[in-house]
C-alpha cells in the first residue's frame, strides 16, 4: 500500500464529551473516563487512517475535533437523522471511491483493510467491501461506486446490522468483500478484550488504568458493613 489511490476514507465520530459518548461504558466507568477511552479510540483510528494511501481524508463530526484530531482531515459534519442517514450522506457527498469506517475499534490497522486496497488498486475485483463487528454491526464499509440509497433504510445499532446491509449490497447485484471481523467498543469488557490485543499501547494503558480502579471501587464497596 505504498501509492495512494483514487480514495476518500471517511472517519464517522462523535466529539468525545462525558455523559455524550460511549455512554456504555457507564458503569463501570465515570462519564469522564468513558470519554477519556472514546477520545483514545478516535486519535489512534486517525492515526490509522493518516497511514493509508488515499488522496482525501474526512473527518464526519458531530461536534468540533480537537485540533490535533482534524490535522490531515477535512471537517465536515454529519447529516441530520438516523445512522443510515448519516452514513448515506456521507455516499451522496463524495464522487469516486470511498471506504467508511468507525472511531469504536482502536485496534483498526492498515493491514484490517489491506485486502481492499490490493483489490482496488488493480481496477477489478469486488465493487463492496464490508469488515463485520462481532456484535452484529460492522466497522467499515466500502462501496466503489458510493450511492446514498444503498444503506439508507438499513436498520443500525442491532445484532442483525451487519447482515443487513451485505444483504443489501448484494441484492443490488455488487459483488462484495469480507474484511476481518473486529469488536467494536461498546462496553467495558469489549474494551478490555481489545486492550489485550495491543499490549502496551496508550489505549491498553489507559484501559488498564481504568480496570484497577474500578476493581478497587468494588473492593471498597464489599468492605463496608
Amino acid at each position: 500500500m505504498s501509492s495512494s489511490m483514487e480514495l476518500t476514507v471517511a472517519v464517522i465520530a462523535k466529539e468525545c464529551l462525558p455523559g455524550r459518548v460511549k455512554t456504555r461504558l457507564s458503569p463501570p466507568l465515570t462519564p469522564e473516563r468513558a470519554a477519556a477511552l472514546a477520545q483514545l479510540s478516535l486519535s489512534r483510528t486517525l492515526g490509522t487512517v493518516r497511514l493509508l494511501p488515499a488522496r482525501n481524508r474526512l473527518l464526519v463530526m458531530d461536534g468540533t475535533p480537537t485540533a490535533a484530531d482534524a490535522a490531515g482531515f477535512t471537517v465536515v459534519p454529519q447529516a441530520a437523522g438516523g445512522l443510515d442517514e448519516r452514513l448515506a450522506g456521507i455516499c451522496d457527498a463524495v464522487t469516486g471511491p470511498l471506504l467508511i469506517v468507525g472511531m469504536d475499534t482502536p485496534q483498526f490497522a492498515a493491514d484490517h483493510v489491506a485486502p481492499l486496497f490490493n483489490d482496488w488498486s488493480t481496477g477489478a475485483g469486488h465493487e463492496a467491501w464490508i469488515g463485520p463487528a462481532t456484535d452484529g454491526g460492522f466497522w467499515a464499509l466500502a462501496l466503489r461506486r458510493p450511492n446514498g440509497d444503498l444503506i439508507r433504510g438499513v436498520p443500525m445499532s442491532t445484532d442483525t446490522t451487519g447482515a443487513r446491509q451485505l444483504a443489501r449490497l448484494v441484492a443490488a447485484g455488487l459483488s462484495v468483500g469480507l474484511l476481518p471481523e473486529l469488536t467494536d467498543m461498546d462496553r467495558f469488557g469489549d474494551a478490555l478484550e481489545i486492550a489485550a490485543l495491543m499490549p502496551g499501547t496508550d489505549f491498553a494503558c489507559a484501559v488498564d488504568a481504568a480496570a484497577h480502579l474500578v476493581r478497587g471501587s468494588l473492593l471498597g464497596a464489599g468492605a463496608r458493613p
